[in-house]
């Protein structure tokens, strides 16, 4: 008896150490029964959203606890006024209630997410010494009559990012006509809470999944078998690819870079692009999988994003659906490619106030006065480059603002704006001849050296080998031009501009990991420090004759990684055969491929379970 009471209590019980994930047992059981429960009466569309509604609720409260009462509040305040803002006879009413509806969805957001950043922006500025204070755990304490919650810290929400943004689309898309409110506030809380994407995405538009609530469960032969692929697939990814070289590499190196050689901080580099794409596109795989078996279709988040050819491109393929949002929510209410708005000068004055605040430094108070003083004066003597150069500060600005959406610190604005500059550069490079091109990174090089003769830094060491590799592509290219090449080698050079985007987007992730999994109060000294250290030692002095060594040492990471990548950048058409192949399986042999890659995949198990990296987020 007190084992099955024991069993009823880890089921139904929060647990901080065993929060429900994907890779959880109990999760699995969870959904098995959901799905059982859910087949019963999958035609009687009411009663199923209804019961998908609680259902998602409690697995939320299950990775979140009390956090809970947020998201219902979140998913009763965004359904009235979404009504109000339909309901609204004139337009400054519609207006009104967009506004209020934004307004308390994005304070949410911002105080769970945003108070320690904001606090110490405050701090800096002003030279005081203020610290968060959760309300949320006051009013608990209050209302039990005793000291339960901690009032020093904010926790913040699993998922709270995600379903905020759904709300928000939900109540944009109702104010441009796009959709009518959902007439069932059981439906409403349905979309808003789905579970297989609602801690991590991805983020599901309104426009495009409420009509899916209202349509009957269908599920064909090939589908579930494309379903049950999704789930292996992340699954896979998920234990064998991310935790794997996570806890058996990356991590460790991120942890105390200098006690790691260069070699071996470069490789934890380039393993950790692979890491938090095997994580995020795991999740959204296995989200899609246990989605698609309950006849709902989640939006295709991945595009195999290591094979963007510029940076531009990589935001297409890596987290579609937030790059869409952004686009639709921020980039062109600023203006987009028509030109400047008022939004966009004051978002880009605050955010680089506030980054001139945190990094306290006077030449980077400069370097940002230079820029805006060459691009005023550009706008005021050609006024053809205008729109163009507004453009560019649209696309800045959304990147800014996707940098800081993922992590309240002075790193993820670094991150945010480096994307930026890379999408900038990219338009203005493409349109260059090969013989300008080489001019330009001869100079870079020249440049480049003299920093590390004279002022001797890893950071000039990593320049003068990054632009002294792309100038050497370049300079090849430039000659074959001279000598009359006739072949155009678009393969070849579709390949390069890949390797160029992916050693970019690979180096910027250097300031996203860093301010990852920290404690917001001391998320910026420590990142920083961190992402200093690991320029140092990549940047340093290396000793050749240790990298066998290290090689054979770490020889199952190394080959997983390479793997990976292998399979990655495996054509498209090829992977979608295995797929329709796979999918296509009689049942049994389906089966007996399950129990074989679940077997497998359990062998990589480290002995806690990793959460995904998303989750923060």
């Amino acid at each position: 008896m007190d084992d099955i009471l024991q069993i009823f209590k880890k089921i139904f019980l929060f647990n901080p150490d065993e929060q429900w994930i994907f890779t959880n047992f109990y999760f699995w059981v969870f959904f098995v029964i959901v799905f059982a429960i859910f087949s019963l009466f999958h035609s009687r569309i009411l009663l199923r959203n209804t019961f998908l509604f609680f259902a998602s609720l409690f697995f939320y409260y299950k990775t979140s606890e009390l956090f809970v009462l947020i998201l219902i509040f979140t998913t009763f305040f965004s359904y009235w006024a979404g009504s109000k803002i339909f309901k609204a006879k004139s337009e400054g009413g519609k207006k009104a209630y967009l506004l209020l509806g934004l307004l308390v969805n994005l304070l949410l957001l911002c105080y769970f997410k945003y108070s320690y950043f904001l606090t110490d922006v405050v701090n800096d500025l002003f030279g005081t010494s203020f610290r968060v204070f959760d309300a949320f755990a006051w009013l608990g304490n209050t209302a039990a009559g005793a000291n339960i919650f901690d009032v020093d810290n904010i926790m913040l929400p699993v998922g709270i990012s995600f379903y905020t943004f759904q709300s928000i689309s939900y109540l944009m898309d109702i104010y441009r006509k796009r959709i009518e409110p959902v007439d069932n506030m059981l439906n409403f809380g349905f979309y808003v809470s789905f579970f297989p994407q609602l801690v991590a995405g991805p983020i599901v538009r309104a426009s495009d999944f409420i009509p899916q609530i209202h349509k009957k469960f269908f599920l064909s032969r090939n589908q579930f078998g494309i379903a049950i692929f999704w789930i292996l697939n992340g699954f896979a990814k998920k234990i064998i690819m991310s935790d794997y070289i996570a806890v058996n590499f990356v991590d460790r190196v991120f942890e105390n870079p200098t006690m790691y050689s260069g070699f071996e901080n470069l490789v934890a580099l380039f393993g950790y692009s692979l890491q938090v794409y095997a994580d995020f596109s795991g999740y959204t795989d296995m989200a899609i999988g246990v989605a698609m078996l309950m006849g709902f279709y989640l939006p295709k988040n991945f595009n195999s994003p290591y094979k963007a050819p510029n940076p531009g491109n990589f935001w297409k393929r890596w987290h579609i659906s937030l790059s869409k949002w952004l686009q639709d929510y921020l980039y062109i209410p600023m203006g987009g490619n028509r030109g400047a708005t008022f939004g966009t000068y004051c978002c880009i004055v605050t955010i680089t106030a506030i980054g001139v605040i945190l990094s306290g430094s006077l030449w980077v108070a400069a370097a940002i006065s230079v820029i805006a003083l060459i691009i005023t004066v550009v706008i005021w003597l050609k006024p053809e480059k205008r729109l163009k150069i507004h453009t560019n500060m649209n696309s800045m600005n959304t990147m800014l603002l996707g940098g800081i959406w993922h992590g309240a610190s002075w790193n993820f604005m670094i991150w945010g704006g480096l994307n930026g500059i890379g999408m900038v550069v990219f338009k203005f490079w493409k349109n260059r001849n090969v013989y300008l091109r080489t001019g330009i990174l001869l100079l870079l090089l020249i440049a480049f050296l003299a920093l590390a003769i004279f002022y001797p830094a890893p950071a000039f060491n990593i320049g003068v080998v990054w632009v002294g590799v792309i100038f050497i592509g370049t300079f090849i290219r430039m000659v074959y031009n001279l000598f009359n090449g006739k072949s155009k080698f678009s393969t070849l050079e579709y390949c390069w501009a890949v390797f160029q985007t992916f050693v970019f987007i690979t180096f910027t992730r250097l300031f996203f990991r860093s301010g990852s999994n920290l404690d917001p109060e001391e998320a910026n000294l420590t990142a920083w420090n961190t992402a200093k250290d690991m320029v140092s030692q990549i940047g340093g002095k290396w000793d050749l004759n240790v990298i066998p060594q290290m090689v054979s040492e770490y020889s199952g990471v190394f080959m997983l990684i390479v793997i990976g990548m292998v399979i990655h950048w495996i054509p498209e058409n090829f992977k979608r055969r295995y797929r329709i192949w796979f999918a296509k399986m009689p049942l049994p042999l389906m089966l007996l491929a399950v129990i074989v890659v679940v077997f497998v995949v359990y062998q990589f198990i480290t002995s806690d379970l990793q959460k995904f990296i998303y989750f923060q987020f």
